[in-house]
C-alpha cells in the first residue's frame, strides 16, 4: 500500500484546485484525483471533433470575485484575463445599427459611481430608472437575512416595470445566477447587486479569460504540483471508505489512494453518489445526505460561430430583447488572427433550448445575432457548434440556504467543497474557490493548524460605508 497522504482531494474543478493549492502551499501532502483528462471541472474546454476547434462555455469573473482572482494571481494567470470596465447593452434593430447603452463607473463615490452612465442609458425610460433606483436602495442597506422570497416576488413587490426587467434585471440576474426569477431567491440577487454594482466600482469589472478554460485552470494544478501535491488525471473514484482513522478512495482500476482527511470537491450529485458508498452513516450524516434532494440544476447553452468576416469590433456585450444574454468576440479576446472570426453567444437558464434541436437553436441564434450587427447579413457561417450543458450550475432556489452544508458537516475527517456548499455566494466560480479554501481551513484546524486561506471580500467604498448595515 502506498504512503498515506495528509489529504486526498476528489475533483479538480475550481473548488478542488483551490483546496489543493491552499493545503499544499501550507505544507500538507495532498493527492488530487480527477476522473477527466483535464482540470477545471465545469469550467473546461475541449477539442470539438467535428469543428476541429477548442471550445468552452464562457465563464467570466467579476472584480468582486476576490478568492478566484487571488487564486489566478498565485498561479500566474491573472495577466491572461481581459478586464472591462464598461458593460455595453445593445438593443436590436431591424434596419440599422443596434442602439448602445453603457454602464460604466465614473468619478463619483460608491454607490453613485455608475450614476451618470445609468441616468444617460437610452435603454431605460425615466420611470424604469426610478423603479430600479428604488429597488437598489433596498439592497444598499444590506443583503436580506433570509432567502425565502423569490426574486419574481421582489420584482412585483417593488413595482419594477416590464422594460426595467427586460433591460436591466434580467441581463444581470439571469446571467449571473443562471435561472429564472421564480427559481432564484432575492437574497442572492441582492448579493450580486451589492457586490458588483453598489459596494465599489472595482467590484463590477468584468474579466474574461483570454485562453481556453482548461489551459487557464491547468496553471493552478501546475502550481499545486510545484508545491508538492500529486495530481492524477483519469483517476475515477468508485467508492470511499474509512477504517482505522484513514480514508480510502477506491479507483475504477482497483487502485486505492489513502489520506488522513478526504475532501469531496464535486458537484452535489457526484458527492451524493460517493457518500452513498459509505457504510453505516450516523443519523446526523443521513441528514446531510437527505439535503441533496433540495438541489436542482440549471442549464447553459452556448452557440459557437466562425464567420468569414468580422461583424463587430466589440469584444463583449449584453444583448437585449433576445434569448441570447451575452456575446463574446473570442477572436479579439484571445487576440487571435486568421481569415475566420469566432463569436460565442451565451443563453443562460436555457431550459427551453434543452428540448430543441441543434439546427433550431443555431438558426434562431444566427437570426437574432443579425439584428444587432448588420454586417451579419453579408457574412457566411463557415462553421458552427452548439454546446448544451444541462447541469451547468445549481439553482439558488428560495429556501435552499438552510440545506447548503458546511464544509465539515459530515465529520469523521470528510469535508465537502463545491459552489453548492455554504459559502454565502451563489453558483459562481467565486463560490467554488471560496468553498475549496473554506474546506482547506477546516482540514487545517482539525489538524491543529490556524491557517486562514479565505481572501476577504472587497471593502465597502465611498458613501456606502454610511449606508450599509
Amino acid at each position: 500500500m502506498s504512503e498515506v497522504a495528509d489529504v486526498v482531494v476528489v475533483g479538480a474543478g475550481v473548488a478542488g484546485l483551490a483546496a489543493t493549492v491552499a493545503l499544499s502551499g501550507a505544507g500538507a501532502r495532498v493527492v488530487l484525483l480527477e476522473r477527466k483528462p483535464y482540470v477545471g471541472g465545469r469550467a473546461y474546454s475541449y477539442l470539438h471533433p467535428a469543428l476541429n476547434e477548442v471550445i468552452d462555455s464562457q465563464h467570466v469573473l467579476l472584480g468582486c470575485c476576490t478568492n478566484l482572482i487571488d487564486l489566478c494571481r498565485l498561479a500566474g494567470v491573472e495577466r491572461k484575463i481581459q478586464w472591462y470596465d464598461a458593460i455595453p447593452f445593445l438593443e436590436p434593430s431591424s434596419d440599422g445599427e443596434a442602439r448602445r447603452s453603457e454602464i460604466i463607473p465614473g468619478e463619483l463615490p460608491a454607490p453613485a459611481h455608475s450614476m451618470v452612465s445609468f441616468l444617460g442609458a437610452g435603454m431605460l425610460s425615466v420611470r424604469d430608472k426610478a423603479g430600479i433606483a428604488r429597488g437598489l436602495m433596498e439592497f444598499m442597506r444590506g443583503i436580506p437575512a433570509t432567502d425565502d422570497e423569490a426574486f419574481s416576488e421582489w420584482v412585483r413587490r417593488t413595482g419594477q416595470t416590464e422594460r426595467a426587467v427586460r433591460h436591466f434585471w434580467e441581463p444581470i440576474v439571469v446571467s449571473t445566477l443562471n435561472d429564472t426569477f421564480e427559481r432564484t431567491s432575492t437574497r442572492y440577487a441582492a448579493k450580486v447587486m451589492y457586490e458588483s454594482l453598489l459596494k465599489s466600482a472595482e467590484g463590477g469589472r468584468l474579466g474574461v479569460p483570454a485562453e481556453p478554460l482548461s489551459e487557464f485552470y491547468a496553471a493552478m494544478a501546475q502550481l499545486a504540483e510545484r508545491q508538492g501535491a500529486e495530481v492524477r488525471l483519469r483517476a475515477s473514484v468508485e467508492r470511499i471508505e474509512r477504517a482505522d482513522g484513514v480514508w480510502s478512495a477506491v479507483l475504477s482500476d482497483g487502485a486505492v489512494v489513502q489520506g488522513k482527511a478526504l475532501v469531496l470537491a464535486l458537484p452535489f450529485e457526484q458527492a451524493q453518489s460517493l457518500m452513498a458508498t459509505i457504510a453505516e452513516p450516523s443519523a446526523e450524516q443521513r441528514v446531510v445526505m437527505e439535503s441533496f434532494a433540495q438541489f436542482v440544476h440549471a442549464p447553459i447553452t452556448t452557440i459557437h460561430l466562425w464567420l468569414d468576416r468580422e461583424v463587430t469590433e466589440m469584444e463583449q456585450a449584453a444583448l437585449l430583447d433576445t434569448r441570447i444574454q451575452w456575446m463574446f468576440n473570442k477572436s479579439r479576446i484571445r487576440r487571435s488572427e486568421g481569415a475566420e472570426h469566432y463569436y460565442e453567444l451565451v443563453i443562460s437558464a436555457s431550459h427551453a433550448e434543452l428540448k430543441k434541436t441543434r439546427e433550431e437553436i443555431l438558426a434562431s441564434a444566427v437570426e437574432e445575432f443579425g439584428k444587432f450587427f448588420p454586417a451579419m447579413r453579408e457574412a457566411k457561417v463557415v462553421r458552427a457548434g452548439v454546446l448544451k450543458e444541462a447541469r451547468a450550475t445549481f439553482s439558488v432556489t428560495p429556501g435552499l440556504e438552510r440545506f447548503r452544508p458546511e464544509a465539515d458537516a459530515w465529520g469523521d475527517g470528510l469535508y465537502l467543497a463545491g459552489d453548492w456548499t455554504k459559502t454565502d455566494w451563489p453558483s459562481t466560480m467565486e463560490s467554488a474557490a471560496r468553498s475549496g479554501r473554506i474546506a482547506a481551513e477546516r482540514v487545517a484546524r482539525a489538524a491543529g493548524g490556524k491557517q486562514q486561506f479565505l481572501t476577504p471580500e472587497l471593502p465597502v467604498r465611498g458613501l456606502m460605508r454610511m449606508m450599509a448595515r
